[in-house]
């Protein structure tokens, strides 16, 4: 993973198409620099770093205005390094902390005047929470008063389990890179079609992010396909994210290939324009 990475960073190129103005990143990481953020002693491995000004660099070059930074396990429940790039890119660069679901009330509004927008939980099989379902729908009465919300990442045969659980949620609750269905069993497996199921609800949204996990190789036409399904029916509830700099990945894609995707995706200018610049502004409160 390491070698990938690095080899990554001399090899992004440009993308054909050309987002509109505001566009957001609205799902990417920062590693370090090791030297001024430590990572969590518990992380199952170390990368090569991925500072702020490589994220930002970027995002010039793929034409993506506004962001959203989620905070990675490697760094732990530590969130100083989101903090440090939304200082450095302020009311452009919010984010989606990492942080135990006992978190209190006061903790949280000082977190949302920082520029964090939700608390992220992860059920993967390397990254799970210890923090019970119960008491994570417990922590969304105290995010909903302030106007944060509840971010879950999961594989996909969990959907089943956590769905009834998800909807109690008092808050909105987003869901990360298509649930993280196989893009290969299509549209009509049971999991793709419970995530559906669960959007119907109002309260849900969707990270059309990770065409590029769901899928084998480029230009990952299966998850596009799925992509391309929940925006046609949530189009008001759908986001989209680089996933940068792919940590956990059987590959690491061009970036500029996942942004040429969105216009499959996303197949008219007020569909790219909704996903992209509307629904990021309203999720996540651009100034």
């Amino acid at each position: 993973m390491t070698e990938l990475i690095k080899t990554y960073f001399d090899t992004v190129s440009k993308p054909t198409l050309l987002l509109p103005a505001l566009a957001c990143d609205a799902h990417c990481h920062i590693f370090g620099p090791s030297d001024h953020f430590k990572y969590d002693p518990s992380r199952t491995f170390t990368p090569v770093d991925a500072p702020k000004e490589k994220l930002f660099a970027l995002h010039e070059l793929l034409g993506i205005q506004r962001c959203v930074i989620v905070q990675s396990a490697l760094h732990g429940f530590d969130n100083a390094v989101v903090v440090d790039a939304m200082k450095a890119r302020p009311a452009k660069y919010l984010g989606v902390a990492l942080k135990p679901a006992n978190t209190s009330f006061d903790e949280l509004k000082v977190m949302e005047q920082q520029g964090f927008r939700a608390i992220r939980f992860n059920f993967m099989a390397h990254l799970k929470t210890a923090d019970s379902i119960e008491d994570i729908i417990s922590l969304t009465h105290r995010l909903a008063p302030i106007g944060m919300h509840l971010q879950v990442h999961f594989s996909s045969d969990l959907i089943h389990s956590l769905a009834p659980h998800l909807e109690k949620a008092v808050c909105p609750v987003v869901i990360d890179h298509i649930a993280r269905v196989d893009a290969a069993r299509g549209a009509d497996h049971e999991d793709f079609k419970a995530l559906v199921k669960l959007l119907k609800n109002p309260n849900f949204y969707v990270k059309v992010s990770g065409v590029d996990r769901i899928s084998q190789s480029p230009p990952y036409l299966e998850g596009v396909n799925l992509a391309k399904i929940l925006i046609d029916e949530f189009t008001d509830r759908c986001v989209w994210g680089t996933d940068w700099p792919h940590p956990n990945h059987h590959h690491i894609p061009d970036d500029a290939v996942l942004v040429d995707a969105i216009a499959r995706i996303a197949d008219t200018t007020e569909k790219i324009k909704k996903l992209m610049v509307d629904n990021p502004a309203l999720l996540y409160r651009f100034a």
